[in-house]
């Protein structure tokens, strides 16, 4: 029973530490895309949201646009990118930036560098609190089994 009040929290903390890392590898795909230099004419070829929540929580709502340009090589790239603008709509032409190594992880958004790495660092404090949190209540609870065991005694 002792190790659940350590084993969930690990878990929380593991799940907190893969979306960290999602989060900065999504930033530095969006930061290398912006300082390639590399830009091709780009079209909206969908738009659509996503809700989550609802009943007694929140509604949030995401639009999704799904582009296509073609790179001076040729090829037809494809990509999703969630959180564009609501001023984009099906067969707008768009800027994409991309990388030549990585065409696939282009980016519609205008350059923004300080918006990203303010976005970035807000995502990561907040996970690097909780985690703070978690260790805090690890450590409370230790403390607390470790009292409970010296006033039963052995």
């Amino acid at each position: 029973m002792e190790a659940l009040f350590y084993v969930i929290p690990l878990l929380m903390i593991t799940l907190v530490v893969f979306g960290a890392v999602a989060v900065v590898r999504r930033s530095r795909r969006v930061s290398s895309a912006w300082n390639s230099g590399l830009t091709a004419e780009g079209r909206c070829r969908r738009t659509y949201t996503t809700t989550s929540g609802g009943g007694d929580t929140m509604v949030s709502t995401t639009l999704h646009h799904v582009y296509e340009f073609t790179t001076p090589e040729g090829r037809t790239v494809r990509f999703e990118e969630p959180n564009g603008p609501g001023t984009v709509l099906e067969g707008d032409i768009v800027t994409v930036h991309y990388t030549a190594d990585h065409p696939e992880h282009a980016t519609a958004h205008a350059p923004a560098r300080g918006k990203l790495a303010a976005g970035t660092g807000c995502v990561l404090v907040f996970l690097g609190v909780f985690i703070a949190f978690c260790v805090g209540f690890m450590l409370v609870v230790h403390e607390m089994f470790s009292a409970a065991d010296d006033f039963l005694g052995p």
